[in-house]
């Protein structure tokens, strides 16, 4: 289980400055947090959620990592705005015996679109190949 409070680097924003989130709520299969000293009309939220289908060989787990942020209009600035970026990983979870294929799965996105492939760096400013066509909505 994470820790009430992510402030040891767990969570970076695009100059890879580290960002510190304490947690809001937690259900059965869902927790909150929000940004430490965020400005309340502007919240800056990590939210991350489970919900699993199925029985038997058929089992699926659908988990959520997201993150949504609240700033202030860059054209109005008399109304604000939201970016919400999250991961999906949809899980075959009642045909695993370890989680090999999840993992894999899960590290060929991560590298996909924090990294320009030839390098190990994480990039965090948005420059990973993946990252370019997410936010240019180039194919």
């Amino acid at each position: 289980m994470l820790t009430n409070t992510l402030n040891t680097n767990e969570v970076k924003n695009a100059a890879g400055t580290e960002v510190e989130f304490t947690r809001l709520s937690i259900g059965d299969r869902s927790t909150e947090y929000a940004q430490v000293s965020e400005v309340p009309s502007y919240p800056n939220r990590l939210s991350i959620s489970h919900t699993e289908s199925g029985s038997g060989v058929t089992a699926r787990r659908r988990s959520v990592v997201r993150f949504d942020k609240t700033v202030v209009g860059q054209i109005d600035v008399t109304t604000t705005m939201r970016a919400s970026a999250y991961l999906v990983l949809d899980s075959p979870i009642g045909q695993l015996s370890s989680n090999a294929l999840p993992q894999d799965t899960l590290a060929q996105l991560v590298s996909f679109v924090a990294s320009l492939g030839a390098s190990t760096t994480i990039l965090y400013d948005g420059t990973g190949n993946g990252s370019v066509a997410l936010l240019s909505g180039g194919i």
